[in-house]
């Protein structure tokens, strides 16, 4: 059975391997054409278009999300139904500086390289296009609206600096906030001003002054996206954003409250009002361990050494750890070298051959974790059971 699941195995891969220039050139076409949240349209025909070739039902436009999409292909009834997430928005200026590119199409490939090579396989997979991790959290609407319900397992891979594949994530939330003064001259008439610069001022004074009151985990930063428009006129209007994260979706909530408390006051020292706005809650990664070791041994199966995660600090957020509340998910992380996310570098990266040998493996490793799950009952056993345990204590705890 060993030998038969190895040599299984080998086609899957051989099957990338046969789909690598292919999957190259899509990888690099998004990488060239960067598209921020919700307005992924040419990375979804580019996605979409090898699946609908191969026979994959693919709708598109699900949940009523113009970029989100479900790719369908059943191999033989009875067995579970496991879902690759493609995530391929960009972000706003240094465009792939996340690796979304990649990994959009790592899951594409590794759903090709099941049909091609397991024609029979025993399970449904399901390529769901997530539009939106960046700004929006389009996993959190589909969450929302049952995409995930009756999914048995959830994976994506992560380009980064190191392979990894138990690496958390906080809970965080966009936070904007708008203050609302009063114009006036600043030199003949400033008894007659409301300042709202003073108000966003006093108000990230506030804040920066809350930090030692917060838990080590609890991140907090912000941008002036608004302040005012001339020296000599008192700034009527001024407009902050920030993103808050601390370790779960509850210690966010004393976080919130109390940045919140401190903004208002700020606000009203100064006799300025403040509206508060945010968006979709991301919630804490919650890390499948039994499926993270499937995948771990695969890449260990190709060679590739997997490190440890950060003892602490280290992590950022995403709209996967909403799916974890849902179903069982992993989100595993593979090198493409010594840059850091979010930067010009790591964009660079994205597009390189390096960034490319990345894409194969994380195909190969996403399909044949998927292969186990769907072929060795006892291991996707033990899957679901952590996950049901794991609901349990949960509710339990709330």
């Amino acid at each position: 059975m060993i030998s038969e699941k190895l040599n299984q195995k080998e086609r899957i891969e051989q099957a990338i391997e046969e789909r690598d220039a292919e999957l190259g050139e899509i990888a690099l076409k998004i990488h060239a054409n960067p598209e921020l949240s919700f307005q992924e349209q040419k990375a979804v025909e580019w996605l979409t278009a090898p699946l609908i070739q191969a026979g994959f039902q693919v709708e598109k436009g699900i949940v009523n999300l113009e970029t989100a999409f479900r790719a369908t292909w059943e191999g033989t009834q009875g067995g579970p139904t496991i879902a690759l997430l493609a995530e391929y928005d960009a972000l706003p200026e240094i465009g792939h500086a996340c690796g979304h590119n990649l990994i959009g199409t790592a899951a594409v490939g590794a759903a090709l390289a099941l049909k091609d090579s397991c024609p029979d396989l025993p399970g449904r997979i399901v390529v769901l296009g997530t539009p939106a991790e960046e700004d929006g959290g389009g996993k959190i609407i589909m969450c929302q609206k049952g995409i995930f319900d009756d999914i048995d397992a959830v994976m994506l891979c992560h380009p980064h600096k190191k392979t990894m594949v138990l690496r958390g994530g906080l809970a965080c939330v966009d936070t904007t906030f708008q203050f609302f003064g009063k114009e006036s001259h600043a030199s003949s008439a400033p008894e007659k001003g409301i300042s709202a610069l003073d108000a966003l001022i006093n108000s990230f004074v506030a804040i920066n002054t809350l930090r030692q009151f917060f838990k080590e985990d609890v991140k907090i930063h912000g941008i002036i996206s608004q302040g005012g428009g001339a020296p000599n006129v008192v700034p009527g209007y001024c407009e902050a954003k920030f993103i808050l994260r601390a370790s779960t979706v509850k210690e966010l909530d004393v976080v919130r409250d109390k940045v919140f408390t401190a903004v208002r006051h700020s606000a009203e020292a100064v006799g300025a009002r403040v509206e508060v706005s945010e968006g979709l809650i991301y919630a804490e990664r919650n890390n499948n361990k039994e499926m993270a070791m499937l995948f771990q041994r695969n890449l260990e199966l190709m060679g590739i050494e997997v490190s440890d995660p950060p003892k602490k600090g280290g992590i950022g957020s995403s709209d996967i750890g909403n799916v974890g509340q849902v179903t069982a998910t992993i989100h595993p992380y593979i090198e493409i070298g010594d840059v850091s996310a979010h930067t010009a570098e790591f964009c660079q990266a994205a597009g390189s051959e390096k960034g490319l040998k990345a894409l194969n493996h994380a195909a190969k490793a996403l399909a044949m974790t998927a292969f186990d799950l769907c072929v060795d009952s006892d291991a996707l056993q033990r899957v679901r059971e952590e996950f049901e345990n794991w609901k349990k204590k949960r509710n339990v705890e709330v």
